[in-house]
């Protein structure tokens, strides 16, 4: 099985995944190709009429992050992988495609936005720093944007929600930080403890961006339940998902 960030289809029948990625992991790449198999293989029909037609699917990572394997060079920030034949460099699949989104090398002005995806990028790497909406973004899904983002507008619980949340997620980079020290000084690879550190952010940005919908308790139950899936300490746990040891003992039963 495999959690998506997003995971949509459209009227053509074309999968798309969008995994958003804070933290750099050291196998991203592979974690993307794992992850594309799965809209493929269910598109498989049962019986003996099918003929192995699939539909296109795309993988998209959006990268708070500059991806090195392969691309350190780049000084593009869209990088968009095909299969193709190495001879002739031409496609030779053009259904299955990988979009890495490399966000801090975007470097536009405002004043410098032309197209469309000139405008999200900007966005995405802007937003938490904007006090105000950019004239440059006057389209509706901006509004709809922009209106969804404003924390002035939740409501005691839910920006009480956001705050723990907000504060629990520095707590574990913080500690995670520590623990990343503390493993090189004793020699230990450095791969693990950042592979470690993008699982937590992500167990927790993935209940920060759900609390909203699903309430307080759901959230911090599928905190505990990503963060358990990691192997991590059940003291930590207990900090990041403001439940019991109990509650926590409990949900690892199921």
């Amino acid at each position: 099985r495999a959690i998506f960030d997003v995971y949509c289809e459209n009227d053509k029948g074309e999968k798309f995944i969008v995994e958003m990625q804070n933290v750099y992991q050291e196998f991203f790449k592979d974690r993307t190709i794992y992850y594309s198999t799965f809209p493929i293989r269910e598109q498989a029909q049962r019986g003996g009429d099918w003929d192995f037609h699939l539909n296109p699917v795309y993988t998209i990572g959006l990268l708070n992050f500059n991806f090195a394997d392969g691309l350190q060079n780049a000084k593009r920030w869209h990088h968009e992988v095909k299969l193709m034949e190495v001879d002739t460099h031409e496609i030779f699949y053009d259904k299955l495609t990988y979009i890495y989104v490399e966000i801090p090398k975007f470097d536009k002005k405002e004043s410098e936005l032309v197209t469309m995806y000139d405008k999200w990028m900007y966005v995405l790497k802007n937003l938490s720093k904007l006090m105000q909406r950019p004239a440059a973004l006057q389209e509706r899904v901006f509004t709809r944007l922009f209106e969804q983002a404003e924390i002035s507008k939740f409501n005691k619980q839910e920006l009480k929600m956001y705050e723990d949340s907000v504060n629990a997620y520095r707590d574990i980079v913080n500690a995670i930080r520590t623990a990343e020290k503390k493993k090189f000084a004793e020699g230990h690879a450095e791969g693990h403890a950042e592979g470690l550190a993008e699982g937590l952010a992500e167990g927790l940005a993935e209940g920060m961006a759900k609390g909203k919908a699903e309430g307080e308790k759901e959230t911090k139950e599928k905190i505990a339940v990503n963060l358990l899936s990691l192997g991590v300490p059940l003291e930590t746990i207990v900090q990041a998902s403001g439940l019991s040891e109990e509650e926590i003992k409990n949900i690892r039963k199921l």
